[in-house]
């Protein structure tokens, strides 16, 4: 083979038993999910195979999905020939792939790369607390720049307002808004030279502005790039040694894994969480477990989801008689957990009993959670034959869903109009399905 030849596209190709069309077909398909109009055929295969040719970088990042789509796992760019190792350990920096990640997310059409790619490639590597710590010695200050807690703070002021726009409106409103301030703020603050508990304290806050810039890509199915700040907000977690964020952002990245059906990678994550927070408070405790709980009884292990969801019923005893912040783990989240699992495990009952619970116990400020868990309890109830009080769940829902700008919320919907369509028939079916259709236009 020449020198120019890809030899190692060559070889994933003939691993997975394609032709050069049928590759050419699917990466023209995976663009279209991406929102790209991509025209690729035999010859473009041929060219990047034999002459020397490399795609474009947003075709290399298609490309990759579609490998690890079809062979199901991770491939790199290094293994599929478009880039040495020497070249991939350039990006290695936490802070300049901080800002990369931010950058991208800020352009509409990598983001749309980005976040393809979570849903047909395998899980990222996710490091361990060790191994993020030594990747955070990675990180530079700028001596020219100083700053002390008052950027910190400024920092944690905008991330908790973020957080509520979130909360009301959905991840579609409030995520450009983190992104960009991630990029202008965020990374220069990170490069600033501090005393060592300024920036362990601006490395923390740095953490959860990830962490909740990767929840918000989630809420808008941007699985891959969600991925990418969940690792990152591990990694500034390591450095800060800030063990509470650590396990909050694998217990969310469990929770990604959970919607996705991959029960046994959010088990998995589950328990990473769990594990790295041995000092665990009983209210963080209870957060961990109930999410442990629902994981295991994705993949059908009852025993495992009923201990989990007892331990997490007996710390939330112990913490609600503590001091409780304002939007922490509290008996709502709880009873969901709980109608998960029974839902999982089989009792439809029990399930809508405990979701009514967590309706009435829930702050009024959550509107897209109280949309989702909504439209849940209705799909539950319309499962069990009520339908008209399905319907009364559902109208309820619509109440709320024109002001959040959510893909999770949307996926409600469309599974409502799903559901019910051979039911169109039925009054009070057919009213709300008009109703659903007209604002979800």
């Amino acid at each position: 083979m020449r020198a120019d030849q890809n030899a190692a596209l060559t070889g994933l190709l003939d691993e997975l038993g394609w032709k050069h069309g049928q590759f050419a077909r699917a990466i023209n398909s995976a663009g279209t999910r991406a929102g790209l109009r991509l025209k690729y055929d035999e010859s473009s295969v041929s060219h990047w195979l034999n002459d020397g040719t490399l795609p474009r970088r947003k075709t290399q990042d298609l490309i990759l999905v579609v490998l690890a789509r079809g062979l199901g796992r991770p491939v790199t760019a290094v293994e599929a020939g478009f880039a040495t190792t020497s070249a991939v350990a350039t990006d290695a920096d936490t802070l300049t792939g901080l800002a990369e990640l931010g950058r991208a997310d800020m352009d509409p059409s990598r983001r749309a790369l980005m976040g393809v790619a979570g849903l047909y490639a395998a899980t990222m590597a996710i490091p361990g607390w060790q191994e993020a710590t030594s990747r955070s010695k990675l990180i530079r200050a700028n001596p020219h720049t100083r700053i002390g807690m008052r950027e910190v703070e400024a920092v944690t002021a905008m991330t908790e307002q973020v957080s509520a726009l979130d909360d009301q409106f959905g991840g579609r409103f409030a995520r450009p808004m983190a992104a960009a301030f991630l990029v202008n703020t965020i990374v220069p603050y990170l490069h600033a030279e501090a005393t060592d508990e300024v920036r362990a304290a601006m490395l923390s806050a740095a953490s959860d502005h990830c962490y909740l810039t990767g929840y918000m890509a989630m809420d808008e199915r941007l699985d891959g790039l969600a991925d990418r700040y969940y690792a990152k907000a591990l990694e500034l977690a390591a450095a800060a040694g800030d063990r509470l964020t650590f396990c909050t952002t694998l217990r969310g990245m469990s929770v990604m894994h959970g919607d996705l059906g991959d029960g046994a990678t959010a088990l998995r994550l589950a328990d990473d969480a769990s594990s790295a927070s041995p000092q665990a408070s009983p209210r963080m405790r209870a957060f961990l477990a109930g999410q442990q709980a629902h994981a295991a009884s994705i993949v059908g292990d009852r025993a495992v989801a009923l201990q989990r969801i007892a331990e997490a019923e007996a710390s939330m005893e112990k913490a609600e008689s503590q001091a409780k912040a304002f939007g922490s783990y509290d008996p709502s989240a709880l009873n969901y957990h709980i109608s998960q699992v029974r839902y999982e495990l089989g009792d439809l009952n029990g399930s809508i009993r405990s979701m009514e619970e967590s309706h009435r116990l829930r702050e009024p400020i959550f509107r897209r959670t109280r949309v989702r868990y909504g439209a849940m309890l209705a799909e539950r109830k319309f499962e069990a034959g009520r339908i008209e009080e399905a319907c009364v769940e559902w109208h309820r829902a619509l109440d709320d869903f024109p002001l959040v700008q959510s893909a999770r919320c949307h996926d409600r919907i469309d599974a409502m109009l799903a559901m019910t369509g051979p039911f169109h028939r039925n009054t009070h079916v057919r009213e709300l399905r008009q109703r659903a259709t007209e604002q979800a236009r």
